[in-house]
Formats: structure tokens, sequence, C-alpha cells
């Protein structure tokens, strides 16, 4: 995943840095207060540490600020004495609570959160147009978008033959006229579906959501997904039981809606593990371990920076730094998909003769690594086997 807004608070900005990672959710009076206190003895921790109290009165008010998220949700901010240089709203709490006052920001807390980090576009549509509602993890609500389509837009296509006739009785027998005006119908139906594609294939365009769920009128989904690109396509998944305006007040619907997004980050999640895998069995595209990682980082050579959360390698801080400094996408691979070798791999960009092997044999001297790097082996590792030696 690609995090150009991490680069720009990470580099040419001077420190000291004030790294914040707080667990903000507000389900009741009782959580609101909470988090105040929390963030009290947070900024004491910091004012003592030599954290600037301007700086820190500046953080307290955007911290405290209740943002539009509803349930579990959280917050990080990386500031420096002069200025908050980044304040995201998390979609779901941080793992671990932080603050800190030091040379470097801390960055580990939030991109363990990567997988969860999914930008969606709903279109909930009906025959005479559509609702778009453009959400992305760190604003909920895109209010923000400088493309005029970030809040809920409702667009309508402006034909408005939207119903044909049931004539009955003597006047049910077909006719020119009835054939007529039901094609007028029809003719509407599709430039409406024109209008709300030309908007969507546009938003999508700009915006680049991760995914795209369509749901609503059975009929006008079908004539809205001839008309939408291919990129579109390539990130739609329909939904059930939608109905335009409607959808988001049903309890049934928001939990469809949020099981597709769990969908979605467990796919993600066997994809990368999918890629790992198959460019380690081709011996070219990606190294694992710290010690080869932090060799191509610092060649340059890496597209994709994974890593285990909880089993981090000690330097991670600066290889999550390099990654992001080279314009390199970081994802936090859960290690029920893949267990990484010291935690830590990398997709690279570009290899050669002098890249570190990264054959499944061969991936050091240590065995151990040999067995992370492919866990369903049967054989019992050398390192292993002379433990057992020993013990016997």
């Amino acid at each position: 995943m690609k995090l150009p807004w991490l680069k720009s608070a990470l580099e040419n900005n001077d420190g000291p840095f004030l790294t914040v990672y707080l667990d903000t959710t507000r389900t009741d009076p009782t959580a609101a207060s909470e988090v105040e206190s929390r963030w009290e003895q947070f900024r004491g921790q910091a004012a003592k540490a030599g954290a600037p109290e301007n700086i820190l009165a500046e953080v307290e008010e955007s911290l405290l600020r209740q943002p539009s998220i509803g349930g579990r949700h959280g917050r990080a901010v990386l500031a420096n004495a002069d200025r908050i240089l980044l304040d995201r709203v998390l979609p779901v709490p941080p793992q671990q609570e932080l603050i800190d006052w030091g040379e470097r920001p801390v960055v580990l807390p939030l991109l363990q959160l990567t997988p969860h980090a999914v930008s969606q576009l709903l279109i909930e549509v009906d025959r005479a147009g559509a609702d778009l509602h453009l959400r992305a993890p760190e604003d909920p609500d895109l209010t923000k978008n400088v493309h005029g389509r970030g809040e809920d837009t409702s667009i309508d296509g402006g034909h408005d033959e939207l119903h044909k006739s049931r004539a009955t009785g003597a006047d049910s027998g077909r006719g020119w006229r009835t054939d007529n005006f039901e094609a007028r119908v029809e003719d509407s139906w599709e430039r409406n579906a024109e209008a709300v594609a030309e908007q969507v294939n546009k938003l999508v365009r700009e915006r680049k959501p991760h995914v795209v769920f369509l749901t609503g009128d059975v009929r006008a989904e079908a004539l809205l997904k001839a008309e939408l690109h291919k990129d579109v396509l390539d990130r739609l998944k329909e939904l059930s039981g939608g109905t335009r305006g409607l959808s988001l007040e049903r309890a049934s619907f928001r939990e469809e809606l949020a099981q597709a997004v769990r969908d979605h980050v467990d796919a993600t999640q066997q994809e990368y593990a999918e890629k790992f895998r198959e460019t380690q069995g081709r011996d070219t595209g990606s190294v694992a371990g710290s010690f080869h990682v932090a060799e191509v980082l610092r060649r340059g050579q890496v597209d994709e920076l994974l890593f285990n959360p909880g089993r981090e390698p000690e330097n991670i801080e600066e290889l999550l730094h390099q990654a992001i400094l080279t314009d390199a996408g970081v994802y936090a691979l859960d290690d029920e998909a893949f267990s990484l070798p010291d935690g830590v791999a990398a997709l690279l960009r570009w290899d050669d003769e002098t890249t570190p092997s990264n054959t499944l044999s061969s991936m050091s001297g240590d065995p151990a690594r040999r067995d992370a790097v492919d866990p369903e082996r049967d054989e019992v590792s050398p390192r292993v086997a002379e433990e057992q030696k020993l013990l016997s």
C-alpha cells in the first residue's frame, strides 16, 4: 500500500518529534471522559520530556474534537516543535497507545493498521439515478474532497420516463403507442445509467477507492455495469438488499457492508501472501529477513515492504522509515496468512545478480529462517535435529 501522505510528514522536517497514538472510541459519556483522562496523562509525560506547550495544546484541541466516525476508532498525530505534520483518524484503535517525544516519529503503530485502511465507494442505484457514498479510513465522510464528490452525492439522470404502462381490460392489447412509450422508458433508464456511470468512472479514476460496492434496483444495476470502465469493474462487488436512500438506515445492510469490507481485507491478505510465495518459488522478485530487507532498501529496490505485526525485528522503525522515504509501499501481513522470516520481507521493483538470494533453501545459513519461509515442510531442520540429539 503506497503512503505518499506519510512521506510528506517524514521528509524535510526538523525534529524532535511528538508522536501520539490514542484509542478515541466514545461509545458513551464515560468513555469520552476516559479519553480525556488518558490524554492528560500522556500530555504530562510529553511535557516532562520537553515537548513545547504550544504544540501540546494544538494536538489536544484536535484529539479531543469528536470526529464523525462512530464505533471503535483511534487517532494518530505526528508533530514537531513548529506544527502538526500528520493528523489521522484510524479505522480501528491502535494496537498499543503511545506518546513519544524523540528524534524520529514512531510509525509502527500506524502501519500495523494498513489492512484496515480500505477506501470504499458505495453506489445505491435505481432507474432514476444513484446515491454515491465515498468513504476513506482516515476520514469517513471525505467532506474535504477537492474534486467535489467527497460528501454523499445524488445523481439524477434527468430522464423521467421511468415506469412502463400497465394497461388493463379493453386497453390491455399492446399497440404502437404502448410499444413506443415503453421504448422511451427503456431509453430513459439507459440514459440515466449513462449519467451515473460518467460520474462513477470519473470518481474512481480520481480517487482510486480500493473497492466499489453496488446495490439497489437489479435492472438499474445491470444497465450501470454495462457503462462502467474496466478499472471500476475490477473493484466492483455487488451487495443484495440495498435501496437507494435507505440502505444505510438498515442494520442488516450495514452488517452486510461491514462483512464485505472484512472479506476484502482477507482477500488482500491472501493476495500479498500468494505473491510473496510465488516470487520465493521463482527465486526472483522478493527477499526476506531483516538483513536482506535492509540491503535492498538501501539500494532502492523495494516496491512493497511486508511485515508481521507482533513479530517485527528490532530495527523495524528504521526499515519502515526507509521504505516510506524511497516511495515503497508498506503492508502488515497477518502471520496466519504467511509467517515471514524475522517477521519482515520485501517485494522488489527489480533485481539483478547482486540481489541477495531468496530461494527457500538459501535465505541464509540459518535453518530456522528456512523453516519460517516454508512453514509447511515436514522435515526437521538441522538445527532442531541437533538440539534433539543433545537432549536424547
